[in-house]
């Protein structure tokens, strides 16, 4: 994630501020110009030149700071419009809900944006189009609870309002094992799935696909069945990101998907803070033979990119320990994980 300023006074904002601190400027972001524009507390519209911006529809519900051209012909920003359903506000805590969950995804909009990434088109062709459901468990007239599964299905991505409860996601993760869990994170993985049905199947990339990640056409339900009967293999960290990576080949692209968007946003927040853990000879400045101006999501080569978020992680651990956290990156990539990242990788900058 960039750094941003507020264009009216110059303070730093941040990607979610609704309004400068310093100045009381509103805010509201456009994505397609990846620029946060200001205007004044009494006025309801934002300008550049002569592009005028509203607010998005969902701006006074959940905080959301995006903007809508004017005359676009929809009330809603970018990722607003691609939510299908939203939890039943009837329940108190699902507006803090619902409102976490949008700006997890409007942090997933803003690197799928970087990537380049398309989201298909909504209005034309919804049944190939990137869309998203936020369901709550349901309590049935007869006493039972109807579980709401998080997942993606042909381009749907479900997801259980119970992940925004901090609470209930921390039990989820100490249940699983699981170093990390987090909104974001379940929205890198899903998205996953969805950039494999675009990017991968029916196409010449399938058989160097299925060379590192495995075949994906073994029965999906029985290998998930077998993954929480037995667990993961002995030593799955020599060849997998993460325990549930081994459950499945479309899991493990999923996971290692969500991986590279960790570190490759990670390395862009490094920049610009000016956060390295290299010596100041080998910063994350680096000219175009590593990647452009641009930045880390705009890296031609892969390895440049490792070569600097090795040593950011391990900088950063030990900052971690010295205030007494656990491990920012509890994770040891190995030669087979760094293939499938960097697999990942020339699936997101070569599409042909």
């Amino acid at each position: 994630m960039r750094r941003y300023a507020c264009p009216n006074c110059s303070n730093e904002v941040h990607f979610r501020n609704s309004e400068c601190v310093s100045c009381h400027s509103r805010l509201g972001y456009v994505p397609v110009r990846d620029q946060i524009f200001s205007t004044r507390p009494d006025e309801v519209q934002w300008h550049d030149g002569p592009t005028a911006y509203n607010a998005c529809a969902n701006r006074q519900l959940i905080s959301c700071n995006w903007l809508v051209e004017d005359g676009a012909g929809h009330d809603h920003c970018l990722s607003c419009r691609h939510t299908l359903v939203i939890p039943n506000l009837s329940s108190p805590e699902n507006r803090g809900h619902w409102t976490a969950l949008e700006e997890s995804k409007r942090r997933l909009f803003y690197s799928i944006q970087k990537f380049r990434l398309g989201v298909g088109d909504l209005e034309n062709q919804p049944e190939t189009a990137l869309r998203f459901e936020f369901k709550a468990d349901v309590l049935t007239p007869d006493g039972k609870t109807k579980k709401v599964l998080t997942g993606h299905e042909h381009g749907l991505i479900t997801i259980n309002v119970a992940e925004a409860d901090d609470p209930t996601r921390e039990k989820h993760r100490k249940a699983m094992g699981e170093p990390y869990r987090t909104l974001i994170g379940h929205f890198r993985h899903e998205v996953g799935h969805y950039y494999w049905d675009q990017l991968v199947d029916n196409s010449p990339r399938l058989e160097a696909y299925r060379a590192i990640f495995g075949d994906e056409r073994e029965d999906y339900a029985e290998a998930l069945k077998r993954h929480y009967h037995h667990g993961a293999p002995q030593g799955w960290d020599q060849t997998h990101v993460s325990s549930y990576a081994c459950a499945h080949s479309w899991e493990d692209f999923a996971e290692t998907w969500a991986h590279y968007f960790h570190i490759v946003d990670g390395l862009e927040t490094a920049g610009w803070y000016g956060l390295d853990g290299h010596t100041p000879d080998t910063g994350l400045n680096r000219t175009p033979g590593g990647w452009s101006d641009a930045g880390p999501y705009g890296a031609v080569e892969f390895r440049p990119l490792m070569d600097a978020w090795v040593p950011l992680t391990v900088a950063m651990n030990a900052m971690n320990r010295s205030i007494g956290l656990s491990d920012f990156y509890p994770f040891v990539l190995s030669d087979t994980i760094f293939t499938k990242l960097e697999f990942i990788h020339e699936l997101i900058h070569d599409r042909g």
